[in-house]
């Protein structure tokens, strides 16, 4: 490993943690810092390492403003057969940050240039607490004030976590004045948010057969139904092919759980549009409002680096395990899927999964007879599919031009489905392209 303009070393906990956080909050990709890893990249150990990992947060959380919990994830990693200390810290959107004895300048601020971290000029604090963003969901006025949180408490609960009597204060829930803000009114048992997930049978908006509103309760009960609606959708299927068995769900599912989380996490509620969830023949379709987070570049969205929108909200679903560590949502994604699939433009962020789509790492078995592979059941055939079938029935000998003006679908959605049909298993062709014929299976 090596230090980089993201990336900070340091063989001990020491009085300069503040410091180097602050600088990484105010770069505009965040920052690493590696705590027990000496200058060289060589990891050195952390002794007493759940008392420091206690000290770091505790020190973060009072000595930096403004308020930076929800940017940052303190965790264990083993190198070299020693455990050392791996402090994730999210850019800002709260620019500039500072530390909270030395207030809002040069000796407070400090921004990273290189390797090392260095005092923010003066011109440079100016300007950023001019375009600073103060329109977050903590100083939103709740358009109700009577909230209750029980889906909240139990969502901890089963983390073996309890919220004390002052949980409102800890998790940012009450503007300044006092009052619940709009991130309490998300987290509440009621609410006005509804998620949707609609289901189409063709593949445009035409033919609708399903569309369910999971909302009017807290977002994480919405979000967590949303992901076993989702998971339902994505059925697995198998492919036989000469030496092993195939089997893969039409989606990646990781890639797709991660997908619906940052959507959630990353939308801009202050304008009181939820993200939506389609559900195609042939893809599902995640949307977000918000576009790009301001001050956030195209490469730097997709560099794996953390600016949440919403820092409170990613601190909660960080609290109750829906997010398992900054940064790690894309690059989940990333890992299967390239960039191309995500459409970015100024007031949306679209992610488009295509079932056809090639995934890595597919799951393999032993080689089954084709007779013993199980069908697909009938509910994951949708209506063009199931029309088609009828049409090879009644003319085995049917092209593909036909069955196009037949359904009054394009050509390639006549190919797609029949693609989908063969590795189901229940159509196969005999004969040559020109002269064969479709059997049903």
């Amino acid at each position: 490993m090596l230090e980089s303009n993201r990336v900070e070393f340091k063989t001990e906990l020491n009085d300069k943690l503040e410091k180097e956080v602050v600088a990484f909050l105010n770069n505009s990709e965040g920052g690493i810092l590696y705590i027990g890893v000496d200058d060289s990249g060589k990891p050195v150990g952390v002794n007493q390492i759940d008392k420091v990992q206690l000290q770091i947060a505790d020190r973060l959380k009072n000595n930096i403003q403004p308020s930076c919990l929800g940017l940052f994830d303190v965790c264990i990693e083993q190198l070299e057969m020693v455990h050392i200390i791996k402090l994730v810290i999210s850019s800002g959107l709260e620019k500039p940050y500072y530390l909270k004895n030395k207030g809002m300048s040069s000796a407070g601020c400090f921004m990273r240039i290189g390797t090392s971290t260095q005092p923010m000029p003066t011109n440079i604090i100016d300007d950023l607490y001019s375009r600073r963003i103060h329109r977050t969901l903590r100083n939103i006025l709740s358009p109700r004030q009577d909230l209750t949180f029980a889906q909240l408490k139990i969502y901890y609960q089963e983390k073996g976590l309890e919220l004390n009597e002052r949980f409102t204060d800890s998790l940012e829930l009450k503007t300044p004045e006092g009052k619940y803000n709009y991130l309490a009114y998300l987290l509440a048992d009621e609410n006005g948010v509804s998620v949707k997930v609609a289901k189409y049978t063709g593949l445009d908006k035409v033919d609708l057969s399903e569309n369910e509103e999971y909302g009017y309760c807290s977002l994480l009960k919405a979000t967590r139904t949303v992901l076993d609606k989702l998971r339902l959708e994505n059925v697995t299927k198998a492919k036989v092919t000469d030496s092993v068995r195939i089997e893969k769900t039409l989606v990646d599912s990781v890639a797709l759980r991660e997908a619906v989380i940052n959507a959630v996490v990353h939308n801009d509620f202050t304008k009181e549009i939820p993200p939506v969830f389609e559900i195609f023949a042939d893809r599902i379709v995640i949307t977000s409002y918000g576009g790009l987070v301001w001050g956030q570049t195209v490469e730097e969205f997709f560099s794996c680096s953390s600016m949440p929108r919403n820092r409170e909200l990613m601190r909660v679903f960080k609290d109750v395990g829906l997010v398992e560590q900054l940064g790690s949502g894309m690059s989940r994604i990333l890992k299967v899927y390239n960039r191309e699939i995500f459409d970015i433009s100024e007031n949306f962020i679209k992610v488009t999964f295509r079932f056809d789509g090639e995934k890595t790492s597919p799951k393999t078995s032993p080689k089954t007879s084709p007779k013993t592979s199980p069908k697909t059941s009938p509910k994951e055939i949708n209506k063009t599919q199931s029309k088609i079938l009828e049409l090879i029935d009644k003319n085995s000998g049917i092209t593909q031009k036909e069955l196009s003006e037949h359904l009054n679908i394009t050509i390639r959605a006549v190919k797609l489905s029949m693609k989908n049909l063969e590795e189901m298993g229940l159509i196969k062709r005999q004969g040559t392209a020109r002269k064969g014929k479709w059997i049903k299976l």
